[in-house]
């Protein structure tokens, strides 16, 4: 399955930038820029979309037309898109800067948003990514695809500062809060089962990914008043004897006992992907629904207002680079 920061991105050994990771002091920022994944927003976009995320890589045909079909069992339209640009607008009355929107794989690209920035005359932008934990797939390769982006417009194209992963901080942890407890009078005394896409376990060895969910986690059960939670996976891909992180969700679903009332919260997602929309709206509610659990979905933060503050606050402030050694590409097999 396919669509959102994950997916695939560990088929291709990429290069490191080269870029200094060290800026400067001086706190002053010309425009906002959103760097995200990207998605099809049309029947005929879906596998033009697909090729792009598998341009390189060593994928079946049938893979791919297997991944196509999630997108056309909703009409060939990812939410992401439609998502972001909520977002932004959202945005707008929070943020005194011009914002861009630049995608890794699909309309609007990030190259294109960094040529408009040249012509608009910015000089110093700071990007805010899609992706709250830190990872590969999440942070160092949108710092590459930065870099990429930036060589491919040419000399004198604007400094593009990247906020890190920000899974910790308290307006992220409340608003993800505030989505389980709507989600939870719905059902009252229910488990909650956090969810976040698995990703290979040697991207999960070169990076924070997995004690950031789990400190995560922790916070909004503890804010919630949870007691019984816990944190599975979904939306793996790749080749089947490729060890990667688990349980899934809907193994997980299976193999529990007795049923009970459950939350699902996909707390590793910003917004609604296609792995939300198909693998948890559908395919996970499916097995609850053969299984006799009753089952509510919990929104993703999404534009909560903790989140628009919480991205006000930062592009107010000069963020610490990543470290030059943060979030290797993962070692190939």
């Amino acid at each position: 399955m396919l669509g959102g920061d994950f997916y695939y991105t560990f088929l291709r050994p990429h290069a490191s930038t080269k870029r200094p990771l060290k800026w400067p002091s001086v706190a002053k920022f010309d425009a906002l820029l959103i760097v995200s994944f990207g998605g099809p927003e049309a029947h005929d976009d879906v596998i033009p979309f697909l090729e792009n995320v598998l341009r390189g890589r060593n994928v079946p045909r049938e893979r791919l037309l297997e991944v196509a079909y999630h997108y056309y069992h909703f009409d060939g339209r990812s939410p992401i898109n439609a998502q972001n640009r909520a977002l932004i607008e959202a945005l707008r009355p929070a943020v005194d800067l011009p914002i861009y929107w630049g995608n890794r794989n699909w309309h609007p690209f990030l190259a294109d948003a960094v040529r408009q920035m040249w012509d608009a005359g910015v000089r110093r932008a700071i990007a805010f990514t899609t992706s709250a934990f830190g990872s590969y797939s999440g942070c160092r390769q949108y710092l590459e695809n930065i870099a990429s982006s930036r060589a491919t417009v040419g000399e004198h194209v604007p400094e593009i500062v990247k906020i890190p992963p920000f899974s910790g901080h308290p307006l992220f942890v409340q608003a993800m809060t505030d989505r389980v407890r709507t989600a939870l009078a719905q059902l009252p005394g229910s488990r909650v089962i956090f969810t976040a896409h698995s990703v290979p376990l040697s991207m999960a060895e070169t990076s924070p990914y997995v004690l950031q969910l789990e400190q995560a986690c922790r916070k909004v059960a503890q804010g919630a008043g949870v007691e019984d939670w816990k944190l599975v996976y979904q939306s793996r891909s790749g080749a089947p004897g490729q060890p990667w992180l688990g349980p899934d969700i809907c193994d997980d679903l299976r193999k529990d006992a007795p049923r009970r009332d459950t939350v699902i919260a996909p707390i590793g997602f910003l917004s609604d992907h296609m792995e939300v929309l198909y693998d948890l709206d559908t395919e996970a509610r499916a097995v609850c629904d053969e299984l006799g659990i009753r089952m509510v979905r919990a929104e993703t933060v999404g534009t909560h207002p903790a989140i628009i503050r919480m991205i006000a606050e930062l592009v107010q402030q000069e963020p610490q680079a990543c470290a030059e050694t943060c979030c290797p590409s993962p070692r190939r097999p």
